[in-house]
């Protein structure tokens, strides 16, 4: 199959999308946006790098959730799961 494949047609795709992206040589005056994205992910890198805050409170009652065994059932450790397959977490 990779032996029907022309390369001539590959470079000719190649070419006609090429053509259709956007200048990107010098700077554009419609690209305002830029500037502010990289400000904010500045700040997001800069926030990375600092400890979580933590909600005693709330880190007390989880605490309290464990040692009461009422979070240990089937079905939150099935849903748990199911999370985890879900979102990658």
């Amino acid at each position: 199959m990779i032996d029907k494949i022309d390369a001539n047609q590959i470079r000719e795709t190649i070419e006609k999308a090429a053509a259709q992206l956007p200048d990107t040589h010098g700077p554009s005056v419609r690209n305002q946006a830029d500037a502010s994205l990289q400000t904010d992910f500045a700040s997001l890198v800069e926030n990375a790098g600092r400890p979580p805050q933590t909600d005693a409170l709330a880190v007390q009652r989880a605490r309290k959730l464990l040692a009461s065994g009422q979070i240990d059932t089937p079905q939150n450790i099935r849903a748990a799961a199911q999370n985890m397959v879900d979102y990658g977490i």
